[in-house]
């Protein structure tokens, strides 16, 4: 007799993937996948900025447009190739796009631009924490 509630519970919830081996009773779809995140986007912070590292592998940093408006950061591009040959009656077109929209967290500085680089199919947007974010230490004073 099973217990019916982990029978409803997909046995890849149950336990890390790396950390056990493929059962014959896991679907055969189960033993190769792993969890991963499909989004291409990273957000860090230290303690004076916050990083939004995106993903744009391909894609020439001139064929990217950021906007930030009203707390809201939007990285979005596109780019288009195409290849033709007529003697060997060939013709290829691929288009690469992607968009991304978040907001961005934490109190941001209004009065310092963000900066963006890029870097190896990483673009990397930098915002500067407003000042009265930043942590204070408060003195003890012992009577």
């Amino acid at each position: 007799m099973s217990n019916m509630a982990f029978d409803l519970i997909p046995s890849r919830l149950l336990s890390f993937p790396s950390m056990r081996m493929p059962s014959i009773w896991d679907d055969e779809d189960e033993w190769f996948t792993t969890p991963s995140t499909s989004s291409g986007l990273s957000i860090s912070e230290d303690e004076k900025n916050v990083y939004v590292e995106a993903a744009v592998p391909g894609i020439d940093p001139k064929e990217v447009e950021i906007t930030f408006q009203d707390g809201y950061l939007w990285i979005r591009g596109e780019t288009k190739e195409e290849e033709k040959d007529k003697a060997r009656k060939y013709y290829r077109e691929s288009n690469k796009s992607f968009s991304y929209r978040l907001a961005v967290p934490g109190d941001i500085n209004e009065k310092v631009e963000p900066t963006a680089t890029s870097k190896h199919g990483v673009m990397i947007v930098k915002f500067e924490k407003s000042p009265k974010m930043a942590p204070k230490k408060i003195q003890i004073k012992a009577k």
